[in-house]
């Protein structure tokens, strides 16, 4: 009879076939809404329900398919799906196991493009005020791209059409495919290592989205953002946008444009150099004309044809800045001495030696008044002292026992009140020289009158 009866087990396995056989199940394609969304971060798989206004299934996607998606999925977000359906055996319950998901009317690239945009911006990766302008004269420039890309030969080719003297370096990168933002990255944290270059080209030629998405990678604007060299980002044609265009200090619209920009042209700078050139010869001839204007009225002034009555009329003025100096180091001199003389006769009238004999009197007479003073206050409180003596004697009991009073003491305790012993109760009685030992053999009660 037991043998009829499955294992909990048992049943969930059978089921597990069912689904497993069926082909429909093993090949769902399905629409619906995200909800309870859940990324497990040690795991890296991804946990959500699927529903529709009616109903749900619970769903999971691994991590190794889920890391090819190309955008991060939200609750409400509507999605297509593919996947299959089958059974989670320890909780005998069905499930979605997803092998690919897209946004539900919006591109996954593009939503994934605006996901990051959004995120950066919030972290500043965009901000104007931490971008840098371009050297004006760069002598060596680094370009981070493909070696076999047609964007180097553009590169490469316009800057030396327009400066042939400039040092190029380019740094082999792979721009295309699931490596190319680890090598992008790579290549411009090592141009920066290397401390060589002025400023970085960062780019490729055109392609589609998918051929260009190393560059909307967080890891290669990190590295752009974090970069002490200035950078130019030149990626595909003037309508790719890519993340690396929002971060870099200079976008130019095409690899061939970055050449452009990135260096002036030798004639350029060259006819620069001949106008300073010809400026600055200009400029000093003209500096030269003044000072030899203002020469030429030097030698024309009063001093060079009369050098003899200059020197004469200098000599009066030195003879009379003496004289005007010496008769006020007199006057200075007289009036100290003056001084002197009145403070000497203050001096005089104070006399010293009499303030000093009157002190000595108003001193003593000071001493005597205290100790006077000092010998009365002593005996005042002797007498005190006396008075308190006096009347602690008076208040001592042994004096009040002189006089033939008795303390009568019940257990080491005064006995102040008849009502405080009875009649046989043993009591000592003391005296100024001893105490007797008594026993109470009767009681008399005497009321008192207030």
């Amino acid at each position: 009879m037991q043998n009829k009866y499955l294992t909990v087990t048992a049943l969930t396995e059978y089921i597990k076939q069912k689904f497993i056989r069926d082909r429909h199940l093993q090949s769902v394609m399905l629409k619906g809404e995200i909800s309870n969304y859940y990324f497990h971060q040690n795991s890296g798989h991804m946990y959500l329900t699927i529903k529709d206004n009616k109903s749900q299934i619970r769903a999971v996607m691994f991590r190794g398919e889920n890391q090819l998606l190309k955008f991060k999925p939200e609750n409400g977000m509507q999605v297509l799906i593919e996947g299959k359906v089958d059974i989670y055996e320890e909780r005998g319950q069905y499930q979605l196991y997803i092998h690919k998901m897209q946004p539900d009317g919006i591109g996954a690239l593009f939503l994934a493009f605006e996901q990051m945009k959004e995120k950066l911006q919030l972290k500043g990766y965009f901000e104007l005020e931490r971008k840098r302008s371009i050297p004006l004269y760069p002598k060596h420039i680094g370009i981070v791209t493909s070696r076999d890309g047609a964007a180097v030969k553009d590169i490469l080719t316009t800057i030396k059409r327009r400066n042939p003297y400039v040092q190029l370096t380019v740094i082999p990168t792979v721009v295309q495919g699931l490596q190319a933002a680890k090598s992008i990255a790579n290549s411009i944290k090592m141009a920066n290592e290397l401390n060589i270059f002025d400023v970085l080209i960062v780019g490729r030629g055109g392609g589609s989205i998918e051929d260009l998405w190393g560059f909307n990678e967080e890891l290669v604007a990190e590295a752009i953002f974090y970069s002490n060299i200035p950078i130019i980002s030149a990626v595909g044609h003037d309508t790719d946008i890519t993340i690396s265009d929002y971060v870099a200090d200079v976008r130019a619209i095409t690899p061939t444009a970055a050449g452009e920009l990135v260096v002036q042209k030798w004639d350029s700078i060259r006819d620069n150099l001949q106008q300073k050139k010809q400026q600055f010869k200009y400029n000093f001839q003209s500096i030269i004309n003044k000072k030899s204007e203002k020469l030429t009225r030097y030698k024309s002034a009063y001093a060079f044809h009369l050098p003899q009555q200059l020197i004469n009329k200098n000599k009066y003025d030195i003879n009379q800045h003496r004289l005007l100096i010496s008769k006020n180091i007199k006057n200075k001199l007289s009036q100290q001495k003056q001084i002197f003389l009145f403070m000497e006769r203050q001096l005089k009238s104070f006399r010293p030696e009499r303030q000093i004999n009157t002190a000595k009197n108003q001193l003593t007479q000071i001493s005597e008044l205290l100790n006077r003073n000092m010998i009365q206050k002593i005996e005042k409180q002797q007498q005190r002292l006396n008075d308190y003596i006096e009347k602690l004697l008076l208040l001592n009991p042994l004096e009040i026992m002189k006089r033939g009073y008795a303390i009568p003491y019940k257990e080491n305790k005064i006995i102040k009140s008849v009502e405080e012993v009875v009649e046989n109760d043993r009591i000592n009685v003391r005296l100024v020289n001893g105490q007797l030992n008594c026993r109470v053999e009767e009681i008399e009660r005497v009321d008192i009158v207030d």
